[in-house]
C-alpha cells in the first residue's frame, strides 16, 4: 500500500513538473523573441564568437538591420566545444561598458580575426582594440565576476529557449501575435523573413 501511495505520488509530481516546464519555455520565449518598445520588429541573434558560421552571419543581419532601420539584438551562446569564445564574450561585456556599440566592435573586431585567434592570444587582440579605442583594459577583466554573470544570464535565456546552435537568428516583430517570430534557418532568407514580418 505505501509503495502504491509513493508511486502515485511520483507520477502526480512527474505530471505536475513536466507540464510546468513548457509554460517556462513559453515564458522566456515571449520575454526574449518580441521587439524593443516602439520598434515594429527587430532581428535577435544567439551567436558565439569562435563559430565560423556566427562569422559569416554577423556582417549579414548587422546590414539587415541598417537596411530595414530596425534594431539588432545580439546574446552571447558561448559553446562548450570551443576554448575561447567565453573569455571572449566576458572581455566583450567589459566593452559593452563603455557603450553597447564599441562592445558590438569588439564582437566585429574578433569574428574580423577569428581565424587567426586562439586562447593563448585572445587578450593581445583585446589589447590592441582598446588601444585603437582608447580605452584603458585592466589586468583582470571581470574582478568580481559580475561581467561573467551577464554572460551567463544570456547563454541562460537561450537554453530557456532550447537553443542547440549558433548563430540562430530571429526575426521577432509585434504585429502578428499569432507568430509573433520566426527563426530564420536559410540566412538567404532573411530579408523575406523581414519584410513578411513588418506586414500588417
Amino acid at each position: 500500500m505505501k509503495r502504491h501511495f509513493t508511486l502515485l505520488l511520483l507520477t502526480f509530481a512527474s505530471l505536475l513538473f513536466g507540464a510546468r516546464l513548457p509554460a517556462c519555455a513559453q515564458d522566456a520565449t515571449a520575454t526574449v523573441l518580441r521587439p524593443p518598445k516602439g520598434a515594429p520588429a527587430a532581428i535577435v541573434v544567439f551567436e558565439d564568437m569562435e563559430c565560423p558560421q556566427c562569422r559569416r552571419t554577423a556582417p549579414i543581419v548587422e546590414q539587415a538591420a541598417k537596411t530595414y532601420k530596425i534594431p539588432l539584438i545580439r546574446h552571447d551562446f558561448p559553446l562548450p566545444i570551443h576554448k575561447w569564445s567565453y573569455d571572449a564574450a566576458v572581455m566583450a561585456r567589459y566593452f559593452d561598458s563603455h557603450s553597447k556599440s564599441t562592445g558590438n566592435d569588439f564582437r566585429d573586431y574578433v569574428f574580423s580575426n577569428q581565424i587567426e585567434i586562439t586562447a593563448q592570444n585572445l587578450r593581445s587582440y583585446a589589447e590592441k582594440f582598446a588601444a585603437e579605442h582608447k580605452i584603458g583594459f585592466p589586468f583582470v577583466v571581470d574582478p568580481d565576476g559580475k561581467l561573467a554573470a551577464l554572460v551567463n544570464a544570456d547563454r541562460d535565456l537561450g537554453k530557456d529557449i532550447k537553443l542547440d546552435h549558433t548563430p540562430t537568428v530571429y526575426v521577432v516583430s509585434s504585429r502578428h501575435a499569432d507568430r509573433p517570430y520566426v527563426e530564420v534557418k536559410d540566412i538567404s532568407q532573411l530579408y523575406a523573413t523581414i519584410d513578411a514580418m513588418m506586414k500588417n
